[in-house]
């Protein structure tokens, strides 16, 4: 695999140093230094402006081959507002589109805005995203911020997966290969190291290309050690979105570099699912809400675009900056099903965008295009590699078991808490008499067709992997009837006001949320049962959820007065258990019944 400059250049400072491993440069390094470009394609001579092109998608999470079921679907609506789905997403498919899209474009840049990794389909999760960085890598990313999910492993290994070498114990896959790592920057401007004050990665990288320059500056949500494991960010501190874009803008600017462009693990909430909704209407961004809108409205006007991610929406919006004046703010879904294209009119007098001239849309990474044989032969191989456990059927099921993003209650969120709560509900497993799931745990639907040769209806291990990828394990505790209200109410206040997080139930344990209130207010206190008898505040519960949630993950800090826990199995195994126990050829699984939250609108 050849180097890019950005990988050259720290193997010549290492030489120079006379380091002898990364680990060792990178911690000698000032951060913010790496400059480069790819440069693809052909195009714009050499006029008072040229355009440059920003393709940018967000949110892969490794899946390398087209995601199953509606994980693997966008909605189009139509001139007449009629809907269409499209089938989308699958590496081999994004590297055709993007490589199309480069063609006749003499600047080009690829960025990304987070969660590359983390939460894998078993082909990429099973080998620590190993193949995702190396897809990555033939794609030509040139940059991309951190997400949360890069921090599910903690630092070190993201560390690994900047610099490369084996893992610390599952080492080399291959034989006589070691992982080379990235070629292209991580940014985390906004997670600095507890101890030293220092950004834990570089907090800006620097293209260029014939005298043009522009600078990205990446960052995650503040909020990140609220959704990842405490051990995965350990000893780091996460700072202000704002306050570090606009901090490094400063930066930028005093190098001489005018154009900047934010990279942003947070997202927004458009009004609709269909990719190609325009909301600028009536107004620049009225038709999209959610964290990244009061962002944007503070980031400085010096930067002229932000690509964001994290909410696995689709849109381009032109939000207001400070000063009033629109900026292109946009987001690629997620899993690889759409790719965005901004041009960005560079003026080499000013060395500044254009703003005026900024367009920006999104494209869908349709599968009616031919496969990018390289990808076809990194999937191959590392299938090949993970086929001994991923074929390994553990259920079977009658038909598709959604996990719909947009829906309140899941049928494959209830499937999950049943199996929780009847496999922790033995005396000598924790006694759980409850479970909660949380939503964002479940990362895939269970689809009914074949993915490979194992048959219609048959759940393989790699399939129930992707849909609980963290290895997580359960955990049985106490908590009061009055705890589990405010944990309720806790999924529409506090840190999930702006974008709830509606907890996953198992049967018997039902509540009405009424979404004509709101904050806490949307909980019905008398509405919530368990059985059909009105939950007692006084009384004392066993409750099962996973250990990220008992550690008050996800925005739930009541979670964290449980007592007298108890820690089970993980919720992979406890799943693949109750498939085992409750399914078989003759006697497939249905889908679980809705109807457990009572939704008022």
């Amino acid at each position: 695999m050849s180097a890019t400059p950005h990988k050259t250049r720290r193997r010549i400072l290492a030489a120079l140093a006379g380091l002898t491993t990364v680990g060792a440069l990178v911690a000698a390094m000032p951060a913010g230094a790496q400059e480069s470009g790819h440069g693809h394609g052909h195009g714009h001579g050499y006029g008072r402006t040229v355009d440059v092109q920003l393709l940018s998608f967000n949110d892969l999470h490794g899946n390398l081959e087209p995601p199953a079921g509606s994980a693997g679907r966008v909605t189009h609506t139509n001139p007449d507002g009629t809907t269409k789905t499209i089938d989308a997403g699958g590496v081999e498919y994004l590297a055709t589109h993007l490589r199309e899209a480069r063609k006749d474009n003499r600047y080009s840049i690829t960025a990304a805005a987070g969660d590359m990794i983390g939460a894998s389909p078993l082909l990429s999760g099973l080998f620590h995203d190993e193949p995702t960085i190396e897809a990555l890598n033939k794609l030509n990313l040139d940059v991309t911020s951190v997400g949360n999910h890069e921090f599910d492993e903690g630092a070190r290994e993201l560390a690994r997966m900047q610099n490369g070498g084996c893992h610390k114990t599952d080492g080399c896959y291959e034989s006589g290969t070691t992982f080379e790592g990235a070629d292209f920057p991580y940014l985390a401007a906004n997670v600095t190291k507890e101890k030293t004050g220092k950004p834990l990665l570089d907090p800006y990288f620097i293209w260029k290309k014939n005298g043009v320059k522009i600078g990205f500056i990446g960052v995650t949500l503040e909020g990140t050690p609220n959704i990842v494991s405490a051990e995965g960010v350990k000893g780091l501190k996460f700072g202000d979105e704002v306050e570090t874009i606009n901090k490094y803008t400063k930066v930028l600017e005093r190098k001489g570099v005018k154009s900047i462009v934010a990279l942003i693990h947070e997202g927004g909430l458009p009004a609709s699912t269909s990719y190609n909704y325009n909301c600028d209407s009536p107004g620049p961004g009225d038709g999209v809400s959610g964290p990244i809108v009061d962002i944007a409205k503070k980031i400085s006007p010096q930067v002229d675009a932000l690509v964001t991610g994290h909410t696995h929406q689709a849109y381009a919006c032109t939000i207001p900056d400070p000063s009033g004046k629109p900026r292109t703010v946009t987001s690629a879904a997620s899993f690889g099903k759409l790719y965005t294209d901004t041009t960005l009119t560079y003026d080499r007098r000013t060395n500044d965008i254009v703003r005026t001239a900024v367009a920006s849309a999104n494209h869908v990474v349709t599968r009616d295009v031919a496969k990018a044989e390289d990808m076809t032969a990194l999937i191959q191989r590392w299938n090949k590699l993970a086929a001994p456990i991923a074929s390994r059927p553990v259920g079977y099921i009658s038909a598709d078991i959604e996990n719909p993003f947009e829906a309140v209650e899941k049928p494959l969120g209830n499937l999950i808490t049943d199996a929780q709560q009847e496999g922790l509900a033995p005396a000598d497993k924790g006694g759980a008499q409850i479970a909660f799931m949380n939503p964002g745990g479940i990362r895939a639907g269970l689809v009914h067709k074949a993915s490979g040769s194992e048959g219609d209806g048959v759940v393989t291990y790699g399939e129930a992997f992707t849909v609980q990828p963290f290895t997580n394990m359960m955990n049985v505790v106490d908590l009061t009837g009055a705890q589990l209200i405010t944990a309720l109410k806790q999924q529409v206040s506090g840190a999930n006001q702006a974008a709830p997080k509606i907890l996953q139930v198992s049967k018997g344990f039902t509540y009405t949320l009424d979404l004509t209130k709101t904050g806490a207010d949307r909980i019905v206190d008398s509405s919530v049962k368990l059985n059909g008898e009105a939950i007692d505040p006084a009384k004392t519960y066993r409750v099962a959820m996973n250990e990220f949630l008992a550690g008050g993950g996800d925005g739930f800090p009541v979670f964290k007065e449980h007592k007298n826990k108890l820690v089970g199995a993980s919720d992979l195994e406890i799943l693949n258990a109750y498939l085992a126990a409750h399914s078989s050829a003759s006697a497939p699984l249905a889908p679980p019944a809705t109807g457990r939250i009572t939704v008022v609108k």
